[in-house]
């Protein structure tokens, strides 16, 4: 009779050893209450986005871009990263308040439209050193342009919005745009 259940044995073992190891593994997250939640404010930013690609100091540089892209119309497929600085005015002698560091990409084949994808710095006042995040389609050549607000650090934590933009003044492939962001955080 006990012969019946020796082959048993190591099968017993494997789910014995199972179960163990089943109830010492830890969960690979938590959910903890959060005690320090304040009540949400919204903010609004309003600045100017100054956009250089030509001249002696360009700060938008083209870094790709397909064959074939100095013949389509609008420059699908091409590829700018960007240092761009925030100002409180127009004029290139505005206080600069911040920089929009990241990449726009033309992603549209029948209209003069990019894909953008910033993070907004805040170098100085109450927000210096946070940033906000923006991802979204930019159709330059509309009146007004709406991208979403997708993120963000520091003051601007769990941050979501939008940001309107508005081109200001236009000078080849240089522009200046005017920025008004309504912030959730």
């Amino acid at each position: 009779m006990a012969k019946c259940f020796l082959p048993f044995i190591p099968l017993f073992l494997i789910v014995l050893l199972l179960a163990v190891a089943v109830s010492e593994s830890k969960a690979y997250s938590t959910t903890t209450p959060f005690e320090g939640h304040k009540p949400e404010k919204l903010t609004h930013l309003h600045f100017y986005f100054r956009d250089v690609i030509t001249g002696d100091k360009p700060i938008a540089i083209r870094v790709a871009a397909p064959p074939g892209t100095n013949s389509s119309a609008v420059s699908f497929g091409v590829v700018m990263i960007a240092d761009d600085p925030l100002t409180e005015g127009p004029d290139p002698s505005s206080k600069e308040v911040g920089r929009a560091k990241g990449m726009y990409v033309s992603m549209d084949m029948n209209l003069l439209s990019f894909t953008m994808v910033f993070n907004l710095v805040f170098t100085e006042g109450e927000f210096n050193g946070s940033t906000i995040a923006m991802y979204g389609r930019n159709p330059i050549m509309s009146k007004v342009r709406e991208m979403p607000i997708i993120g963000g650090t520091w003051v601007f934590r769990f941050a979501r919005g939008y940001a309107q933009a508005k081109t200001y003044k236009l000078v080849g492939l240089n522009a200046v745009v005017e920025y008004n962001v309504f912030i959730w955080h």
